[in-house]
């Protein structure tokens, strides 16, 4: 059989790379509401947050749904790895958005019972983050493999160092949060929420800049990465604090709309970093992305389909934000 005109295999790898990013910042910010629900001061309050995302939550985890089916069929021996190292965590992170995908249909029902479900949405949304953010933890410390299978024990992902990756994600997307929030409410909602950023962005400042002096002594290659010599790769965390300094500013100036775009800047350069940092591999510390794919027939198959379904994705939920654009209101709840 002749070899294959195109590699598909970095095409598949940036669908998913970007699928993933899609995840987090549409996802990032409804978590952030569950993480900061129970602090905020009144329930009059919580009722402004819950509706704020209320229409585009279901939504939003489409591109979650699309990210690992993508990593299912292009990179099977992910999952082969993934699933025995990370089942615990993956556990978690499902069971946080069970929790919080129930609350939503309930609470709104819900009278005497209304204080349980205000807890299921914030400890399902702050389990469902700290999850993500361990997992994303375990991905740069890397997985102990032998021929293609994972051969460590069931808790090897919780570590010191994946706990504060966890906490580093459940500060940012709790700041995300709250910058939609700037975005999305007005009055004492909104000056709540202005209060939040500057100590909120401050602890994610922190965990980063623990984490990045952390990172080199987990991982030698990512070491070696960074600190070869004079590389680009040291553009994308300047471009990050250009952004913290971004939505400090926006903070002070009362602004609306940039602390919300700011901050998915943030996001947007640590994740470019991440990626930066750990490229080729995709089961650190040994298999890169040509020794995960799948067969090139299987990519192209299901490359056809997402030529069709990314974009109808797209569309849908631009038209979706469009749609619900503009400020809430306590009491314009969710039909």
């Amino acid at each position: 059989m002749s070899e294959p005109i195109f590699d598909l295999t970095y095409v598949w790898a940036a669908i998913i790379a970007f699928g993933v990013i899609m995840y987090v910042l549409m996802d990032g910010f409804d978590l952030g509401q569950g993480i900061l629900f129970m602090f905020a001061p009144s329930e009059h309050d919580r009722d402004i947050m819950m509706n704020s995302v209320a229409p585009v939550w279901d939504g939003n985890e489409t591109w979650l749904v699309l990210g690992g089916a993508g990593l299912l069929a292009a990179f099977p021996l992910v999952y082969s790895i993934f699933l025995p190292a990370l089942y615990i965590g993956v556990f978690l992170l499902l069971a946080g958005l069970i929790f919080r995908g129930v609350a939503f249909e309930f609470r709104f029902k819900a009278h005497s019972s209304r204080y349980l479900w205000n807890w299921s949405f914030a400890v399902g949304s702050t389990v469902a983050s700290f999850a993500q953010g361990a997992v994303v933890g375990a991905y740069i410390q890397g997985f102990e493999t032998e021929n293609m299978r994972y051969v460590g024990g069931a808790l090897d992902w919780l570590t010191p160092f994946t706990v504060l990756t966890g906490l580093g994600l459940v500060a940012g997307y709790a700041l995300l949060g709250a910058t939609w929030l700037i975005m999305k409410s007005e009055g004492s909602t909104q000056e709540w929420a202005y209060r939040l950023v500057k100590p909120l962005l401050a602890v994610v400042l922190l965990i980063f800049a623990i984490i990045s002096v952390w990172t080199p002594f987990v991982d030698p290659f990512v070491a070696e990465r960074w600190f070869s010599g004079i590389s680009l790769i040291w553009l994308l965390p300047v471009l990050g604090l250009v952004c913290a300094y971004w939505i400090y500013k926006s903070v002070n100036n009362k602004r609306e709309g940039s602390p919300f775009v700011a901050t998915m800047g943030l996001f947007i350069f640590t994740y470019l970093g991440l990626l930066a940092s750990k490229w080729p591999y995709v089961v650190p510390p040994n298999y890169t992305l040509a020794d995960a794919a799948s067969a090139h027939e299987s990519q192209l198959f299901l490359l056809l389909g997402l030529l069709f379904v990314i974009p109808i994705v797209l569309v849908y939920t631009a038209w979706t934000y469009w749609v619900f654009r503009g400020k809430v209101k306590a009491d314009q709840g969710y039909h």
